[in-house]
């Protein structure tokens, strides 16, 4: 028997391995977050040293979220191929590397590259988390264990932001991906003492390299297309072949992927309606958390003025109070329907929406805290009730590929919600020298609202 196998850690280790294991998850996802979260700080800074625009330096966190998403749906094959353990430790050693090769980048396409390795590399990670979290802990369990997980998540996006303008402020912004190094090596030396290896080997099956890569055309041919729509009207001839490459893509990739034995995604489970409606909720998630971890920063550096620091410490209050509501939430979802907290949660954020769109120059460093606030106490209903109302209607042979389209839904409302943020803060080019006019990010946080009414009503019809 392996020293490192389930039964020999358990033996080693007694009921408390189960919470080592889950410590050893929760700093390897912090690592990913905080290198997501602390470079929207720094993206001013990135502006002015290679001189771009607003409409090129977002795929900085674009790019980023789209690798992460076609890499999270790779996790359920390198977790029956690879194992947890031996994934995880190449995971974040690599991870160490891109950071810091994205620190010393001296041109734009080394930035970016460096960034889409990272992402995904984290879109790898992620999914294996929650996978452990389903695995080892029993379903009662499971609501207050997301609980203590996503505790620990969220003070990567609480300090990353503060730590990411300090840096900025008073080193350079090449520090900001220098500053996850230490926590992926903490996670590797983690991984090497808590994680299994991987159990007995079941039949091999051939990864979807096809439909890897019929779903990153979807993504890089729309995501692009959308960027486009700063300079070339939906309406001209190659805003038309660009829609229609990503859609023929994307019917390309849903007729392959029901065709395939082993299939990338698993859309057999977007098919039933009640994993379908708390997808809907995790699409709104995606487009919330990612989406005003985006446009706060931007908003507040661009629109008010403030310094990276200024920026970090608006959102400091909502990341404390994000962890504190997370506790809660895992709680009630113990005891409660999905449904009410999704609904409750989605709720608050477009509360926060709107009165964010209200913002004007003049306007209080209190309100503006206020309103981040009030968004991140939706999130922490969102967070642990996404997981449990779409997993906790699975087999637990269904849980890979479940946690993983999941993450998905999540990770595609966030690359989508950015990039048609950018897309509404700014129109033309030129406009990295100068602040950008407020009305385009009142819009912007108005379609953040509409977007999260409209899912409201799949969401409330989650039974589960």
């Amino acid at each position: 028997m392996s020293r490192y196998s389930v039964a020999a850690l358990q033996h080693r280790y007694g009921s408390r391995w189960r919470w080592y294991a889950l410590l050893t998850v929760m700093v390897t996802t912090m690592a990913t977050v905080l290198s997501a979260t602390s470079i929207n700080v720094a993206l001013a800074d990135i502006m002015v040293t290679f001189n771009l625009s607003q409409g090129e330096v977002h795929w900085l966190a674009t790019g980023y979220l789209a690798a992460m998403t076609v890499s999270m749906l790779c996790a359920t094959w390198v977790l029956d191929h690879v194992g947890i353990r031996r994934a995880t430790l190449i995971s974040v050693l690599l991870f160490s590397v891109a950071s810091v090769v994205g620190g010393l980048s001296q041109h734009t396409g080394q930035l970016l590259v460096s960034r889409l390795v990272l992402g995904a590399l984290a879109g790898l990670m992620q999914p294996m988390s929650i996978f452990l979290v389903f695995r080892v802990f029993p379903p009662q369990q499971r609501g207050t264990v997301l609980g203590f997980y996503g505790f620990g998540i969220v003070l990567a996006p609480a300090l990353g932001p503060v730590i990411g303008g300090f840096l900025v402020d008073y080193f350079s912004w090449r520090y900001v991906f220098y500053a996850p190094v230490p926590v992926t090596l903490m996670a590797a030396v983690l991984a090497w003492y808590f994680l299994p290896v991987k159990g007995p080997r079941e039949q091999r099956y051939r990864f979807d390299f096809v439909g890897c890569a019929l779903l990153s055309a979807v993504l890089v041919i729309s995501l692009y297309m959308l960027n486009d729509l700063q300079y070339h009207p939906l309406w001209t001839a190659r805003s038309i072949i660009l829609l229609g490459l990503s859609l023929v893509s994307l019917v390309a990739f849903v007729v392959y992927e029901r065709w395939v034995a082993h299939p990338l995604l698993n859309l057999a489970l977007l098919f039933r309606r009640q994993f379908l409606y708390a997808s809907c909720g995790a699409l709104g998630l995606g487009l919330t958390m990612y989406g005003t971890t985006y446009l706060i920063p931007v908003f507040s550096q661009t629109a008010l003025a403030y310094t990276p620091t200024d920026a970090g410490l608006l959102m400091l209050p909502a990341g404390v109070v994000l962890g504190a509501t997370l506790l809660l939430g895992s709680r009630l979802t113990d005891i409660m329907l999905s449904r009410n907290l999704l609904l409750a949660g989605m709720v608050l954020v477009v509360v926060s929406a709107l009165f964010f769109s209200q913002s004007a120059v003049g306007t209080s460093f209190v309100y503006l805290a206020t309103c981040a606030v009030v968004s991140r106490l939706g999130m922490g209903l969102l967070l642990p009730s996404v997981s449990t109302g779409a997993l906790n209607q699975l087999s637990p042979d269904e849980l890979s590929d479940g946690s993983a389209t999941i993450s998905f839904v999540r990770q595609v409302g966030g690359a989508y919600g950015i990039n048609i943020i950018a897309l509404l803060i700014t129109k033309t080019e030129g406009v990295s020298a100068q602040l950008l006019p407020l009305s385009e990010f009142s819009i912007a946080w108005l379609f953040m609202a509409v977007a999260l009414i409209a899912m409201l009503l799949p969401v409330s019809r989650l039974r589960n």
